[in-house]
């Protein structure tokens, strides 16, 4: 690297220049605030782990996304976290084992070996809710509903929310007895919409002509909540255990459109995005002009299991710097920002500060002043009395 490109940041990596980390700080603190009023509990996980606590588990899934390294005070091989659901799942079930239902909340910064999506952030600001030890619908749906007070209270509006359920084809593939590697290939082709591919995948096994077309039928079932009723017409021949999964949904779906009559509701029973460790419903919110999610969550029962103790979890993340991209609000403009003259008193300095405002003090530099400090007022001197005005 030449002494003109070392300013370059690797792919997919980023950094918050004066304007946007005010912003993101800004919605930092009103969504923990948000959050705590919630009841939920502020957890900070550790960047770095021991690489076997990272991807114990349900986070096998995570290894192709995590870096890896040798810790030089033990030996041992370290990865960085890429999601903190993992981790907050650690914390719950080692560290603080309630009985009663907990709720958590997190923010910090993942790093991922490879960007989710074309041209996108390798280190998003990952921030999320996480609810254990309830395995209701009630549950659900408050982590639902807590995901969009978030995009609310960060300006991102015209969401659209998407609904499936893991438990629709864990149950379908239990029932087949599909072997691992062709329930990986299957859940993959549902995934993409790959109907051709799904069609010779059947072709190829020997399935009842009932079966088939049920399971031909599963990567097109979609649409509005009327889609529900058709799924449990199409997937009858899977019995009790894929209607209960459409009953949820169903349930859920009737308290969003009371709590949210605003927002639009799409059910993709084929959905299974995320790192796979969902095992119930599974949620994404979409705006227009976007092509991946930018907000997702979903049940994951037993994540605690590998640290010791397996009970009910739901939760959601998404990637605050890509909230505040898409934010429509407008930068808070209730603070001044004040330019004050050398010989300011520091009692004057201080008390413009402690009323909340921006004081930026003179250095004596050529060149100063309130315009090019970028301030729309300045404390001026009036027999004796310092005054704010405008510039």
């Amino acid at each position: 690297m030449s002494s003109d490109d070392r300013w370059l940041l690797p792919e997919g990596i980023e950094e918050a220049l004066p304007e946007q980390a005010t912003r993101l700080e800004q919605f930092r603190r009103e969504l923990i605030d948000l959050y705590t009023s919630w009841g939920y509990e502020l957890v900070m996980p550790p960047f770095i782990e021991f690489l076997e606590s990272l991807l114990t588990g349900t986070g096998q899934d995570l290894d192709l996304q995590t870096f890896k390294l040798t810790d030089q005070l033990s030996g041992r091989m370290m990865g960085v976290r890429c999601d903190l659901t993992p981790q907050v799942a650690r914390i719950d079930a080692h560290r603080l084992n309630r009985e009663q239902p907990t709720r958590l909340s997190y923010l910090g910064t993942a790093l991922k070996t490879r960007p989710d999506g074309f041209a996108g952030s390798r280190s998003p600001l990952q921030i999320g809710g996480e609810l254990y030890g309830h395995d209701g619908v009630s549950a659900d749906l408050e982590i639902i509903s807590l995901m969009m007070e978030t995009l609310a209270t960060c300006g991102v509006d015209k969401a659209m929310l998407t609904l499936g359920h893991v438990g629709i084809l864990n149950q379908i593939a239990a029932q087949l007895g599909m072997q691992e590697e062709q329930k990986r290939c299957f859940f993959e082709m549902l995934q993409r919409k790959a109907v051709t591919e799904v069609d010779s995948w059947l072709a190829e096994h020997d399935y009842d002509a009932g079966t088939r077309s049920a399971l031909a039928s599963l990567a097109l079932l979609g649409g509005g909540i009327d889609s529900l009723a058709e799924a449990r017409q199409r997937l009858a021949v899977f019995g009790d255990d894929v209607a209960v999964c459409l009953g949820r949904l169903e349930t859920l779906a009737e308290q969003l459109q009371q709590r949210y009559p605003q927002v639009s509701l799409h059910f993709d029973l084929s959905e299974h995005k995320g790192y796979h460790y969902e095992t119930g419903v599974v949620f994404a919110a979409y705006v227009p002009g976007e092509g991946q999610e930018i907000a997702r969550g979903g049940r994951y029962d037993g994540i605690g299991k590998a640290f010791g103790r397996e009970r009910a979890a739901v939760g959601f993340s998404a990637d605050l710097k890509t909230l505040s991209r898409l934010s429509n609000r407008e930068a808070s403009t209730s603070v001044k920002r004040i330019f004050a003259p050398a010989e300011t008193p520091a009692a004057t300095v201080n008390a413009a500060r402690a009323q909340g405002d921006i004081v930026i003090c003179a250095l004596g530099a050529a060149g100063e002043s309130a315009a090019t400090m970028n301030c729309a007022y300045q404390l001026v001197e009036n027999n004796g009395q310092w005054t704010v005005e405008s510039v």
